[in-house]
């Protein structure tokens, strides 16, 4: 079922929802990407979940959305306002998501904060150096690092032509809003969010998740290994990533 979560005045969050049980689920998407990416999970909603898939500002059908910012708090903030009338969500975040949904659970109340394969970059430790190395090829040529990071981070239980939509749809996204984001997501830190965080935080990760990563997040959050997956595994073993999340969420209470 479609429909709009309001953010302020006449704005409002495109939004995807499925299910029918008590528990809402929010799904937020990563970089450049949107909510059909959580499609095959929205088909088959886990029991006694509602699951409400968004279009964070900037991103799918809420491209023209306007921030004050392209910052993760930003989308964090716009992301709070849309879910002003959902108690108790639990927040699942994929890459770039996983940051907002851990700043948005610093503003809201909710059940528990789970992490898609987020800390693939080890934000928090990257040094500025290496953010402008990192940043810099969407600078020069966004469609290009687009393709590349895809190339590295789509798994092999993608088709080919599921790798060339995927492509296409976050090469289409708002470039004079996508590089500014970006800019701002490499310099983020999950320090304050970890520190001020009382409910449960899981981490749903693949094979790319490096070893300090996982030490750096060990005191905070509960890892549930994908194995064989890369940067997608929402996507690239969708039956899989549901028992995982359902695992996860059936540990919540």
């Amino acid at each position: 079922m479609k429909a709009t979560r309001q953010v302020q005045d006449k704005l409002a969050l495109p939004a995807t929802e499925s299910g029918k049980g008590p528990q809402p689920v929010v799904l937020v998407h990563g970089w450049t990407c949107n909510r059909r990416h959580w499609q095959s999970l929205l088909d088959s909603p886990p029991q006694g979940t509602r699951l409400i898939a968004v279009d964070l500002p900037g991103h799918g059908e809420a491209q023209e959305l306007p921030l004050s910012s392209w910052t993760v708090k930003a989308q964090a903030q716009a992301l709070v306002s849309a879910l002003a009338d959902i108690d108790n969500p639990v927040l699942v975040g994929h890459s770039m998501g996983g940051a907002v949904v851990l700043e948005a659970a610093r503003l809201k109340p909710v059940k528990a904060v789970v992490l898609v394969d987020t800390f693939v970059i080890p934000y928090g430790d990257l040094d500025e150096e290496t953010a402008r190395q990192i940043e810099t090829p969407f600078q020069d040529n966004f469609v290009s690092g687009i393709a590349n990071l895809v190339a590295n981070n789509a798994g092999p239980d993608l088709s080919e032509q599921e790798k060339q939509t995927l492509e296409r749809e976050m090469a289409a996204a708002r470039q004079d809003a996508m590089l500014p984001l970006w800019s701002d997501l490499l310099r983020w830190s999950p320090n304050a969010a970890f520190a001020e965080i009382n409910c449960p935080i899981h981490a749903i990760n693949g094979d790319l998740v490096g070893e300090a990563a996982r030490a750096r997040c060990a005191p905070y959050v509960t890892e549930w290994l994908q194995a064989g997956t890369w940067h997608f595994p929402q996507m690239e073993q969708p039956e899989v990533f549901a028992d995982r999340l359902n695992r996860v969420l059936k540990s919540c209470g």
